[in-house]
């Protein structure tokens, strides 16, 4: 029950309530969404996906989705989504702090952080070993890390698609393939979200995540045994991004793009600081958290979102057939 002020001259109180998908961290979301309410007295009800399951359930409620905002997840989805008639146009007024290399060239989905891929790797199993750590994607392939590494499917998780569609654009299809039925060789578990990685590593059970840079530095920061290693050989990288949900709900239509605004703003952008995720603000006027490496510092390839975006169903499809099943069956 809620019992709303009138505010003075109005008849009727201004509706208070957004809907959101994430498939960001549930202590992410809630540092954000109380911010937010804090700033604005609007109240947001925040429901966990992981990225591919939030677009797989957009599709289902194409007619009459239950959110009207999409929270964080990388653009490659977005563009999909985009693609697919899924969410309407809308470009906050903020964005003329980002660079143009991050925004949506059709004026849909909308920058917040930038996340590079890198390997979480466990300190204390490379130290006990004597392994080498990791220092490009082939040395992922060596028989020391039999069962040692830990990755999401490109199934349900955007940053695994992100490795996929990274390693395709790196070495041309045929050799991609290659290399993933080889790195499958030494993948102990597939993860359905794309954070897990990070926390089965941190935690001992496996050697080496390949993880978005952010997820890698919380556990690190958090006093965990990580060390991020950035492939020298060139790495992808995502754009997270927010956008409106065509066809939402009418009575949260103009919270959905006060929410947006504020998201892309430095104020929103700086909560990454507070709630420690370690994500890189795409609001150049935005400060990061210290100690996080500046993507001048990493090796990224000139990574093609558009293609990204439209390639993904059918390169899911493969992984999912030819590597990710084959695997399940023996």
């Amino acid at each position: 029950e809620h019992n709303h002020a009138m505010e003075e001259g109005t008849e009727t109180p201004k509706y208070d309530h957004l809907t959101v998908y994430s498939p960001l961290p549930e202590s992410e979301t809630l540092l954000y969404c109380s911010a937010f309410r804090k700033d604005t007295g609007i109240t947001v009800d925040c429901i966990h996906l992981p990225a591919g399951e939030m677009t797989a359930r957009l599709e289902q409620e194409r007619d009459n989705p239950r959110a009207s905002v999409l929270l964080g997840g990388s653009a490659d989805n977005y563009i999909q989504l985009r693609e697919a008639g899924l969410l309407e146009a809308y470009q906050s007024p903020e964005l003329t702090d980002v660079s143009e290399a991050y925004q949506d060239e059709q004026g849909v989905w909308n920058p917040i952080y930038i996340g590079t891929l890198c390997f979480a790797c466990n300190t204390d199993w490379f130290a006990r070993t004597g392994t080498p750590m990791p220092t490009c994607w082939d040395d992922l392939l060596s028989p020391a890390l039999a069962g040692q590494i830990v990755m999401a499917t490109p199934k349900s998780s955007g940053t695994s698609y992100t490795t996929l569609a990274t390693l395709v654009q790196m070495r041309g299809e045929d050799k991609a393939w290659e290399y993933l039925q080889k790195l499958d060789q030494n993948v102990g578990l597939y993860t359905r979200s794309g954070v897990e990685p990070a926390e089965r590593v941190k935690n001992g059970e496996y050697a080496v995540g390949i993880v978005f840079s952010h997820d890698a530095f919380r556990a690190a920061l958090d006093g965990y045994p990580i060390e991020v290693r950035s492939p020298a050989d060139g790495t992808g990288y995502e754009i997270g991004a927010c956008a409106l949900v065509r066809n939402a709900p009418e009575q949260e239509r103009e919270n959905a793009r006060i929410f947006i605004n504020w998201l892309t703003s430095s104020r929103g952008e700086e909560c990454y600081i507070e709630a420690k995720s370690c994500r890189l603000p795409a609001n150049s006027t935005a400060r990061a958290a210290d100690g996080l490496p500046s993507l001048d510092e990493v090796k990224l390839i000139t990574y093609d979102l558009e293609w990204a975006g439209e390639n993904r169903t059918r390169l899911i499809s493969y992984f999912d057939t030819h590597i990710y099943s084959a695997r399940t069956l023996t």
